[in-house]
């Protein structure tokens, strides 16, 4: 029975991976996809989808709405005031056009570490990607990999950063956004500086086979509207940086939700002026409530089916098979972790489901709580953006339009190798310096 289980774990993941390739809506791909693992793991199918299922589903919109909907807040202060197109076009200027193939991702990575919902980014950066790549003749497949490079690696995983990844670790494991910070700055910055080489590498490569920008019918150009000055839309996302970090006694000040909802708050009233439009404030704000639900419900449909997964009667011999790995704790650690994500389609997804899993087996073992948090958040980022990864859907075909053959693999080189090869020298660091903070 728990071959034919495993069977059905793999068939359902690839059937979920096609499905979303193709388009077809979310929902109906996971609960899909959980009635596949359902049937040949085990478990009754009205069972699954009423139990397993929409366990998995609401547990992770308990555990993490205020954050998606904190971050959703921010993305649309920085919308609405044009915030997110004067930090990005700030620092795209500064590197200036020699480093035109890097701004995008810097720019793009700044905005999320500071606590603006990827979504959001990705839209308001885009048309300046656009110029930027038109001008230095960088061909535009690039775009979509600059843009989820940004969003999906160093920015979400690095020590302090209130995105999504990090704080489903802390609300699951009890620790703080700042859990093994050394390791963690290290591993941010490795993943930088080997994403940008291998972009570079890639685009002088492409551009030698006499690849260059070639504009497509939907594409428009010189969007001219008032920006607020980089600097001052800077502010709000520094402020939230350094205002969830503080800790009193050990404790955290500010909640990381409220810290972030204080930066949105902060942006609309240092950036008011420049709102282009004459929509009601509280429309705006109603805007980003529906961003939020829809982006946590994408996400806890796949976690739904995890959890399902997690219900199989396949699932306690893969999870031990990984855990049974010889060698150090933390290999087990990051292949579960990436293993789970990528069965998730979803980083935070697959934190949520492996995060309770691994905690109580791993602290018994030795294993700290920080440890274990900033090991899991780099595994996490390897294999969670694969082609089925709804993010890098709707980046590619949504945002870019851009196709999955022409665009996908410089993904896949700066999102799922690089993360991989840093899970590696996190674990080696981990191993060797374990105390450090």
């Amino acid at each position: 029975m728990e071959i034919i289980s495993i069977i059905g774990m793999i068939a359902a993941l690839i059937l979920l991976s096609y499905l979303v390739m193709k388009g077809v809506n979310i929902f109906i791909v996971a609960i899909s996809c959980s009635l596949v693992v359902a049937l040949t793991g085990g478990l009754g199918a009205y069972e699954s989808l009423k139990v397993n299922y929409m366990s998995g589903f609401v547990g992770f919109i308990q555990g993490n709405f205020l954050i998606f909907l904190a971050g959703a807040l921010m993305g649309k202060a920085y919308e609405i005031t044009n915030g997110a197109k004067a930090v990005a076009k700030f620092i795209i200027n500064k590197l200036g056009k020699n480093l035109a193939v890097i701004s995008v991702p810097v720019a793009t990575g700044a905005l999320t570490y500071g606590g603006i919902a990827g979504f959001v980014i990705v839209f308001a950066i885009f048309p300046i990607a656009l110029e930027i790549f038109r001008e230095a003749d960088i061909p535009r497949r690039f775009i979509p990999v600059s843009l989820i490079f940004g969003c999906c690696t160093f920015s979400g995983l690095g020590p302090g950063s209130p995105q999504v990844a990090n704080v489903v670790l802390i609300n699951a494991l009890g620790t703080t956004l700042m859990a093994g910070a050394v390791v963690g700055f290290i591993a941010a910055a490795v993943i930088l500086v080997l994403g940008l080489f291998m972009l570079v590498k890639m685009v002088n490569k492409a551009k030698a086979n006499g690849e260059h920008f070639v504009a497509k019918p939907m594409d428009k150009f010189n969007d001219e509207v008032e920006l607020p000055n980089g600097l001052v839309a800077l502010i709000p996302l520094l402020v939230t940086i350094i205002t969830i970090n503080i800790k009193i006694n050990g404790a955290t000040l500010i909640p990381v939700e409220f810290g972030v909802t204080g930066g949105a708050v902060l942006a609309y009233i240092l950036l008011r002026k420049y709102v282009q439009d004459n929509t009601p404030l509280m429309d705006h704000i109603g805007g980003g409530v529906r961003n939020a639900i829809t982006s946590v419900s994408n996400t806890s449909s796949v976690v739904g089916f995890g959890a399902v997964v997690q219900g199989a009667v396949g699932f306690p011999v893969v999870v031990d098979a990984m855990l049974s790995i010889p060698g150090p704790d933390l290999i087990a650690i990051a292949l579960a972790t990436t293993v789970i994500a990528g069965v998730c389609g979803s980083g935070s997804g697959g934190l949520g489901i492996a995060a309770p899993i691994l905690q109580p087996i791993f602290n018994a073992r030795g294993v700290t709580s920080e440890i274990l948090h900033r090991t899991m958040a780099v595994a996490s980022s390897g294999l969670d953006t694969l082609p089925h990864n709804g993010f890098v859907v709707t980046v590619l075909n949504g945002v870019c339009n851009e196709s999955h053959k022409d665009a996908y693999m410089p993904v896949f080189w700066m999102t799922v190798v690089t993360p991989l090869l840093t899970t590696a020298l996190t674990i080696v660091l981990f191993t060797l310096f374990p105390h450090w903070p």
